[in-house]
């Protein structure tokens, strides 16, 4: 009896040590799936790609600087607190890639932003989506970048909208005719840009006098200018990042070109004017952002931003703050640190109140927005009227 009794106190101590290691098991479960919150606020690091090193770091820095002022506010209004992880690519598709990669299989990070680059973009965005974490593309505007997935996104207006609004309103403004183009036929941005503008052109009847290309880095565009110069075109359309872009354009003016140019979102950036200087006049752009737009919200930003970095904020720090801020909605509306629930929450963004304008998301994750036409006069973005 004796025996059968301490088997029973045995059996008796083995279930309750169970019953303890489950419960035990099931808290530290329940504090791992509730370590992003505190209270109401949702805790989330949000990775980011960005072009930080190279020659067109200019990009990366703005983006990180707009994500950077943004992060401070969203996190002392104390709804969402956002901490950042941040990669340089250096605008180059492996290490953009590699970056990518890394961030994604931290189980902490909840969503990415970036890549600066639309070539990035087209390695980094499948890698997001089949691994299940939202991206953000803030500059990526070639075509097809939210198409490549359900997860993928971007705040960033495709030059599908902006280049033929600029277009446009150029033909409009000058009775043009006749157009060169011009474009970096080595990289996905530059090359669907110029997709875009020979539709557009062919679009709206117009002349196409000649087609010219250039490489990324090259210095010398004499070649092409000379044969544009001597077809004597009423407009030049330039698909180009702002290094090879201002360069182009100090050269144009150089070789006799006065014609104004016609430029894709590569152009958005002060860089071109500090680049070209004077050279710079006449470069037609459409674009969601206008620092000088007479808006509380926008002035607000712009004062803010020259106060923490010394320099106007241009439209890729613009799109980049505002992009955290939708990312910090999304957050909030999800009550969850979670990269699926994440994903659904930002497919249901609507008429987000943003610096640019109010944001929405089509069914493919693209922007939904109306663009902005402006000229470089006087060494400065002005509106084109």
């Amino acid at each position: 009896m004796k025996k059968v009794l301490n088997k029973g106190f045995v059996l008796m101590a083995v279930l309750l040590l169970f019953a303890l290691t489950a419960c035990s098991g099931n808290s530290s479960e329940k504090s791992s799936k509730t370590a992003s919150n505190e209270g109401d606020k949702v805790n989330a690091k949000i990775g980011v790609i960005s072009y930080l090193t190279g020659p067109g770091a200019a990009y990366g820095e703005a983006i990180t600087n707009g994500l950077k002022m943004a992060q401070k506010e969203i996190n002392a209004k104390g709804d969402v607190k956002i901490d950042l992880v941040i990669e340089d690519s250096a605008g180059k598709q492996e290490q953009a890639l590699s970056a990518g990669q890394k961030l994604m299989s931290n189980d902490d990070i909840v969503g990415l932003i970036g890549p600066t680059l639309s070539t990035e973009m087209n390695v980094v965005g499948p890698e997001a989506d089949m691994n299940g974490i939202p991206i953000m593309g803030t500059s990526t505007t070639a075509e097809g970048i939210p198409q490549i997935g359900d997860y993928v996104f971007r705040n960033s207006l495709p030059e599908a909208l902006a280049i033929p609004a600029s277009i446009k309103k150029a033909v409009d403004k000058y009775g043009a005719k006749k157009v060169a183009i011009l474009y970096g036929n080595d990289d996905v941005f530059t090359k669907s840009g110029f997709d875009t503008m020979k539709k557009a052109a062919e679009d709206m009847g117009l002349d196409i006098l000649t087609i010219e290309t250039f490489q990324k880095g090259q210095s010398d565009y004499n070649a092409q200018l000379t044969k544009i110069k001597g077809l004597k075109p009423d407009l030049i359309l330039c698909s180009a990042l702002y290094n090879e872009g201002a360069v182009i354009m100090d050269q144009a003016r150089k070789v006799g070109i006065d014609v104004p140019f016609v430029g894709g979102n590569g152009f958005n950036s002060p860089q071109v004017i500090d680049i070209a200087g004077k050279a710079a006049d006449g470069l037609i752009v459409a674009t969601p952002w206008f620092a000088e737009k007479q808006d509380p919200k926008v002035q607000d930003f712009v004062k803010k931003y020259e106060t923490e970095y010394g320099k106007k904020p241009d439209q890729f720090a613009a799109q980049a703050y505002d992009a955290l801020y939708i990312y910090a909605e999304a957050l909030k509306n999800a009550g969850e640190a979670d990269r699926d629930a994440l994903r659904d929450s930002l497919a249901k963004i609507k008429d987000f109140p943003g610096i640019l304008g109010n944001f929405s998301f089509d069914k493919d994750g693209d922007v939904v927005m109306e663009p902005t036409v402006l000229i470089i006069k006087d060494g400065k973005f002005q509106l084109f009227q």
